[in-house]
C-alpha cells in the first residue's frame, strides 16, 4: 500500500504538541460512510522489559470478518510515553506495516482516540491523515468527555460529548463487559464510526478488527521473547 508523506517526526514533546495543533484543522469528521469492504485493524504490543514495540495491521473482509492479509513490524521505541501524544510513539511503526500490505483497506480502526482528545487530535486522527482514508478510534480507556452509562447489551450506545458537542459514542461492545470509547479520526462522522464498530462486534470487548490486530501483535511479542 502506498502511504504519502505527511510530515517529518518531531523529537520533543513541545514540537509534537505544536504539530498536533497544526494538523488538527485538517481532520474531516463530516463524511457519512455508507459502505466499506476491507477494514484494517491496528494494534501495538510492547516488550515487557525492553524499549521495543510490535505493530500489527490485520485486514478483514467486512462481509464475513475473515482475514484477508496481515502485516507486522518490530522496532525500537523512539518517543517517550506522554498522555495525549501516543500517536508519535506508535504511528511510525503502524505506517511501516501499512506500506507492506498488498491490498488497500477502505477504512482503519485502532485502539485509541479520534477527536475525543484534549486537542481534538488523537491516534485515529493522525493515522487517518497519513493514510488519507477513513479511520475510527475505538479505545478501551476514557480520555475526555462526558457520557451516561450505556445499556447492558452488546451494541447499546450513548453519546460522548465535550462541552456539549458530540465527539463520539460510548458503546457496549459485548454483554457484560466494560464499554469502548468510539470517536471518528478522519473522513468519517460520529454516526458512521459508531455503525462501523457495531457492525464488527466480536463477542469480546474488542471489535473484530482490533481484536485480530491485538492477537497478532501479542503473538509477535511472544515469538520475540518479550
Amino acid at each position: 500500500m502506498n502511504v504519502p508523506h505527511l510530515h517529518d517526526w518531531p523529537a520533543t514533546e513541545a514540537e509534537a504538541v505544536a504539530l498536533q495543533g497544526a494538523l488538527a484543522g485538517r481532520v474531516d469528521t463530516s463524511v457519512s460512510l455508507d459502505r466499506f469492504e476491507l477494514i484494517a485493524g491496528c494494534d501495538i504490543a510492547y516488550h515487557l522489559t525492553e524499549p521495543r514495540l510490535f505493530a500489527a495491521v490485520v485486514v478483514l473482509r467486512a462481509s464475513d470478518l475473515s482475514v484477508v492479509e496481515e502485516a507486522h513490524v518490530t522496532r525500537e521505541v523512539t518517543f517517550p510515553y506522554v498522555p495525549g501524544l501516543l500517536s508519535f510513539r506508535e504511528i511510525p511503526a503502524l505506517l511501516a506495516a501499512f506500506t507492506d500490505l498488498r491490498c488497500t483497506p477502505d477504512i482503519a480502526m485502532l485502539d485509541g482516540q479520534g477527536i475525543a482528545h484534549p486537542r481534538r487530535f488523537g491516534l485515529a486522527c493522525h493515522l487517518g491523515l497519513w493514510l488519507d482514508r477513513p479511520c475510527v478510534g475505538c479505545a478501551k480507556s476514557w480520555l475526555v468527555g462526558d457520557y451516561d452509562t450505556p445499556g447492558a447489551n452488546a451494541g447499546d450506545a450513548v453519546p460522548l460529548r465535550i462541552n456539549g458537542g458530540e465527539v463520539g459514542a460510548v458503546v457496549r461492545s459485548a454483554t457484560g463487559v466494560k464499554p469502548v470509547y468510539v470517536s471518528p479520526g478522519h473522513k468519517i462522522d460520529v454516526a458512521s464510526a459508531t455503525a462501523v464498530v457495531r457492525a464488527t462486534l466480536s463477542g469480546y470487548r474488542h471489535p473484530a478488527p482490533t481484536r485480530a490486530a491485538h492477537v497478532a501483535a501479542n503473538r509477535l511479542r511472544r515469538a520475540f521473547g518479550g
